[in-house]
């Protein structure tokens, strides 16, 4: 099952820094610019479940095993499109926004870009 689907529209000038660093931001297009310039900005569709733990995070066809979720991660997502992906494997996420997945190197992200969320059982196309 797909809990949430996105597509990149834009991205910000700092994001390379970022996703250097294993970190991800997304917005919903539309963001602040002080938001936007280290953001990936997307469209991005009703999020059907709450992320947890075990779940995978699909970068066009790149998985990410999601390792823990932070209190307000989800609130977020549903609300701003606002995703903090960090791939740092860690257990209990730093902040309450984190998504934290397992420790890998992000690939390439670019306009088109989908991104994906889905349960763990879910078979990837």
């Amino acid at each position: 099952m797909v809990k949430y689907e996105a597509k990149v529209v834009e991205i910000g000038p700092l994001v390379d820094e970022f996703i250097e660093a294993g970190i991800v931001v997304l917005f919903e297009t539309g963001a602040p610019p002080e938001l936007a310039e280290f953001s990936i900005l997307h469209e991005h569709g009703p999020l059907k479940e709450d992320v947890v733990a075990g779940d995978i995070i699909l970068i066009d066809n790149e998985p990410f095993q999601v390792t823990a979720v932070g209190d307000v991660a989800n609130k977020n997502l549903a609300n701003l499109g606002h995703l903090i992906i960090k791939t740092n494997g860690l257990p209990k996420p730093e902040m309450p926004g984190d998504v934290c997945v397992e420790a890998k190197p992000l690939p390439q992200i670019s306009i088109g870009t989908e991104i994906r969320i889905l349960k763990p059982d879910t078979q990837i196309a």
